[in-house]
């Protein structure tokens, strides 16, 4: 049984170590042996735990994406009303840019990379998905949606929100000045005057 308690925790020591390494330095300068230093194993434990670089990078999709997810739906929960849990869906997009940005530059690249690995496209589109969902249900499904909007789908719409969401972030990330950027998030809450 101890056995299996080193074995979770070696594990996860692995798959932390390949967040922290691929979110700080990009997946393309990351070796499975910085890996493997930053977790304190040795590499033949990475091979054995993961196979390989995109084995560990599957998981570490894995875990971004469930803690985006919760992060996310935890946030939109706290509203009311469709006005208040988008702007409670803002404010996260804002504080996440401002204190953990290397969780944002780890989606980019790993986004960027999904383009060519079926495996990876298939988890990123999944996340994405699974966001366009938590939009629709819990901001436009309480929203009545205007005249102008009557024409589209709560998905399309709820697609063009993380849209605009996504790409205003890159932005941000790129930016001179991004904490002058980070306010043009809020232009999103024109849609629900």
């Amino acid at each position: 049984m101890n056995e299996k308690i080193n074995e979770v925790s070696q594990s996860q020591r692995i798959l932390n170590a390949a967040f922290k390494c691929i979110s700080s330095k990009g997946y393309a300068n990351v070796s499975l042996r910085d890996i493997a230093d930053e977790a304190g194993v040795v590499l033949s434990q990475l091979n054995y735990y993961y196979r390989n670089k995109e084995g560990l990078l599957i998981e570490v999709i894995k875990m971004l994406a469930q803690q985006y997810l919760s992060e996310i739906e935890d946030n939109l929960k706290k509203g009311e009303s469709a006005d208040e849990r988008i702007a409670y869906f803002i404010k996260y997009f804002e504080d996440m840019l401002r204190t953990k940005p290397e969780l944002f530059k780890l989606l980019f690249d790993l986004t960027s990379m999904a383009l060519w690995s079926g495996a990876l496209k298939e988890l990123l589109s999944n996340l994405f998905n699974d966001l366009t969902n938590l939009i629709e249900r819990y901001i436009l499904c309480s929203f009545s949606i205007k005249e102008k909007y009557k024409s589209y789908s709560s998905v399309a719409l709820s697609r063009m929100i993380l849209g605009a969401m996504f790409g205003t972030s890159i932005q941000v990330m790129l930016a001179q000045d991004p904490e002058d950027m980070i306010c043009s998030l809020s232009a999103i809450q024109l849609l629900f005057e």
